[in-house]
C-alpha cells in the first residue's frame, strides 16, 4: 500500500490537486486555508480583505513588533470593514470550494487550526472522510485522526467575533486522544510534544506540542506519527521507540505529499 500525507496546505489547491497521483489515498492533515500569506502578501484572506502593503506591516509587526501593537495594527484593519464576519465567512467558503474541489478519492482529512471544521461536512463530496477523534481504517491498518491545536495554558477561548482558529483546551484536546485505541497510524495536527519537533528556527520559538500524544505512542506503540502545524521544525523526525514521529512538511511551500508505504 502507499499513503500520501499532506499538511499545511494554506490555499495551494494546484499542488493539491497532484497529491494523490499514484497513492491509493491521501491523507490531509490540516490547515487548509490561507488565512495570512507571509510571503505573497496580496495572498490569503487578509490578502483579498486589505491588499499587500497591510498585510505586509502587519506580518512586520509579527515578527518585530510587540504583541499589543500588534493586535491594535489588526483591530485598525478590521474596523474598516462594514461586516467582517461576512467578509471573511465568503472568502472561507471560496476557498474551501477550490481546495475540496482539489481532492482526490479517496481522502482522510482532519482539520487544522487554520481551519473552519463546522464548515467541512458542506463541502466534503464522495470519497472524502473527515475524521476528529475517530479511527479508519485502511490497507488493514487503523489510522486515528486528532484535529485542531492546543490553547496556550491560562487562555480563555473566545466565542465571538468574525474568525476563531480551531483551539482546544488540554481537557478537550486530551479527552479526544483517549479515545483512540489500537492505533497503527497517528494523525494530527500538531506534534507530539518534543522539544526538537515543536521548536521552529525561522519563528524562533516553540509551538504547542500535546504530551497526550506521547503518552499513546508509548502505550500503543504505532508504526507512525504523522503531523504537520511546526513549518520549520527544529527536527523533521525522530523515534519514539519503535514509532517514526515524522512533521510530513509545509505543503503550501513544498507541494510534495509524504510517502507511506507498508
Amino acid at each position: 500500500m502507499r499513503v500520501h500525507v499532506v499538511s499545511d496546505v494554506h490555499g495551494n489547491a494546484d499542488a493539491l490537486k497532484r497529491a494523490g497521483d499514484g497513492a491509493d489515498a491521501l491523507i490531509v492533515l490540516g490547515d487548509l486555508l490561507d488565512f495570512v500569506d507571509y510571503r505573497e502578501h496580496d495572498k490569503g484572506i487578509m490578502g483579498a480583505l486589505f491588499g499587500a502593503e497591510k498585510v505586509g506591516e502587519f506580518a512586520r509587526l509579527r515578527r518585530e513588533g510587540t504583541r499589543d501593537e500588534t493586535v491594535a495594527f489588526s483591530r485598525s484593519l478590521w474596523a474598516t470593514l462594514a461586516d467582517p464576519a461576512a467578509a471573511v465567512g465568503e472568502a472561507i467558503q471560496d476557498q474551501y470550494s477550490v481546495l475540496f474541489g482539489a481532492l482526490t478519492a479517496p481522502t482522510f482529512a482532519t482539520p487544522g487550526n487554520v481551519d473552519d471544521p463546522s464548515l467541512w461536512p458542506e463541502f466534503a463530496g464522495d470519497g472524502i472522510q473527515v475524521l476528529d477523534g475517530e479511527v479508519a481504517e485502511f490497507g488493514g491498518l487503523r489510522f486515528g485522526f486528532i484535529g485542531g491545536a492546543l490553547l496556550p495554558p491560562n487562555v480563555v477561548p473566545r466565542r465571538n467575533g468574525f474568525w476563531r482558529p480551531y483551539l482546544r483546551t488540554r481537557e478537550e484536546y486530551d479527552t479526544a486522544v483517549g479515545a483512540l485505541e489500537n492505533v497503527d497510524v497517528l494523525c494530527t495536527h500538531v506534534p507530539p510534544a518534543i522539544p526538537e519537533l515543536t521548536y521552529d528556527v525561522i519563528a524562533r520559538r516553540s509551538e504547542i506540542g500535546s504530551a497526550a500524544l506521547v503518552d499513546l505512542i508509548r502505550e500503543q506503540r504505532p508504526r507512525w506519527s504523522v503531523f504537520g502545524h511546526v513549518h520549520q521544525p527544529l527536527s523533521a523526525r525522530t523515534r519514539l521507540g519503535r514509532t517514526e514521529c515524522r512533521n510530513v512538511g509545509h505543503f503550501k511551500e513544498t507541494a510534495q505529499p509524504y510517502v507511506l508505504r507498508w
